[in-house]
């Protein structure tokens, strides 16, 4: 991996990433920039060992994305009024910190409510999910075939059972009658014979082709639960499996907390929204992409609104919104048109995270506005945005949506990975079997790798080495599906 500097942000260019996820095996690799030796470390933990000189600290950028010229921001403290940002250098929040204070921001889940099974996938129980009814409600037939009653062989009535009609008739010992998979198991019945099980002579009478036990192929009353009984617990996130469960056991809608409300304010007076770039103008990414990651976190995004760099238009926007979080693309470092520290000044808002030792995506930022309204600045760099994105806005939408954490898992990195003297470095990779491979095209203003990542390896300060264990945030449509992740 190429580095243009010893600590400079490493926008890596030896290799497609597409090349790298179709091929199964070892890339080739002409990387004269990666270290022989990287420094050791473990996920999110500093450990000692050679690292390369120091040199200025990498620039993510607020705002200027894809222009390969970003803009600094501050080292800040974290849990600060807004009026504390100063030109003062302050230390920064720690990666697994960060993560912590936002999830712990919000004050609690969105008050419940009452959805319907086709509206609730995606959302979190907030009432346990008890059975309304017996499952199966009676005796069911689990195949196709013959309900008998006693030994045989058995005179098969002339009417058979089908699933959906009302309770049939008795049987009597020695008779049996035809039946459904599904269909109510007559009163007297002893077993069912499976249709490939059994056979009839030209008098109409049934005989079984193996030994009869009491009771085989009937699902008896209450076999998967009793009435009342609890089946899942709140904070059960909703599956389709989960909407079947629910639909069985007789609900119609399901107490659930809500999706929370996100806004996405995009900043930046040099953005288009179509066609090429030309003078000096470059295509906005963030836009497009923010939407459907925030509703893949579980946001319900109510509004994308584009201010430019209109420093009164944004503070319009805080003071008037009523989304759960905003979420603002650049304009938190301390460069001519970053708006955001000022206005958040102005509203009063306080800073729970002003700067985070990460990379890419530095200068992100975390407010409160509100008791229940929370700000997340993202970088304007796109991969920075990201970063701010799995660091700040996941943790919070996870605890407003009443979503547990995911179990944290790690797996051994292939190739050596740069690392950071200082901070967390976050990276796109592909899973290959038990390995996560790092891939290129990694800088904070590209997007190359990220979209043909399955996740993002957490690479603790100093590197990390083949084979070292890193913690894998997984990026959410990778585990869940597409179509399910953005429902």
């Amino acid at each position: 991996m190429t580095a243009s500097g010893p600590y400079d942000e490493v926008d890596f260019g030896v290799e497609e990433a597409l090349a790298l996820v179709n091929e199964a095996g070892t890339p080739a690799s002409d990387d004269p920039g990666t270290p022989k030796t990287p420094g050791p470390g473990t996920s999110g933990v500093p450990r000692p060992g050679p690292s390369p000189a120091p040199a200025p600290a990498p620039q993510d950028g607020s705002r200027k994305d894809a222009t390969g010229h970003p803009t600094t921001g501050h080292d800040t403290t974290d849990h600060r009024p807004a009026d504390h940002h100063t030109a003062e250098h302050h230390t920064a929040t720690p990666w697994p910190r960060a993560r912590a204070v936002a999830g712990r921001a919000p004050r609690r889940p969105d008050t419940p409510v009452s959805v319907t099974l086709d509206a609730a996938l995606g959302l979190v129980l907030a009432a346990p999910l008890a059975a309304l009814t017996d499952l199966p409600s009676f005796d069911t037939s689990a195949m196709d075939g013959w309900a008998v009653a006693g030994p045989g062989p058995w005179s098969v009535r002339a009417e058979g059972v089908l699933a959906g009609h009302d309770e049939p008739g008795p049987l009597t010992d020695g008779e049996a009658v035809r039946i459904a998979t599904g269909a109510r198991v007559p009163q007297d019945a002893s077993a069912v014979i499976r249709s490939e099980h059994g056979r009839t002579d030209d008098k109409g009478r049934l005989y079984a082709a193996r030994h009869v036990v009491h009771g085989q192929d009937i699902r008896p009353r209450g076999q998967e639960c009793r009435s009342g009984e609890p089946l899942l617990p709140p904070g059960t996130l909703v599956t389709p499996a989960v909407l079947g469960l629910a639909a069985a056991a007789g609900y119609d809608t399901v107490a659930a907390h809500p999706r929370p409300r996100a806004e996405v304010l995009v900043l930046g007076d040099e953005l288009l929204t179509e066609g090429l770039p030309h003078d000096g103008l470059i295509r906005d990414a963030l836009g497009p992409m923010l939407p459907s990651w925030l509703r893949a976190l579980g946001a319900e995004v109510i509004a994308v609104r584009r201010l430019g760099d209109d420093a009164e238009a944004l503070g319009k926007a805080l003071k008037n919104s009523d989304a759960d979080l905003v979420v603002t693309t650049g304009g938190t470092a301390a460069g001519p048109v970053d708006h955001v520290h000022p206005i958040l000044r102005r509203l009063g808002a306080a800073l729970l995270v002003d700067g985070v030792k990460v990379r890419p995506g530095h200068p992100m930022l975390l407010a409160r506005l509100k008791e229940n309204q929370h700000l997340v600045g993202l970088p304007g760099n796109p991969l920075a945005a990201v970063s701010g994105l799995l660091t700040l806005a996941e943790p919070l939408l996870r605890t407003l949506a009443g979503r547990a954490a995911p179990e944290p898992y790690t797996l051994p990195v292939r190739d050596a990975v740069h690392g950071h003297p200082h901070d967390t470095r976050l990276i796109p990779v592909v899973l290959r079997g038990d390995r996560a491979v790092p891939l290129h095209y990694n800088g904070p203003a590209m997007l190359r790798g990220i979209a043909v990542a399955d996740a993002l390896a957490v690479v603790p300060p100093g590197g990390a080495g083949p084979g070292q264990e890193l913690e894998i945030l997984d990026l959410p449509w990778a585990m869940a599906g597409i179509e399910v992740c953005f429902t």
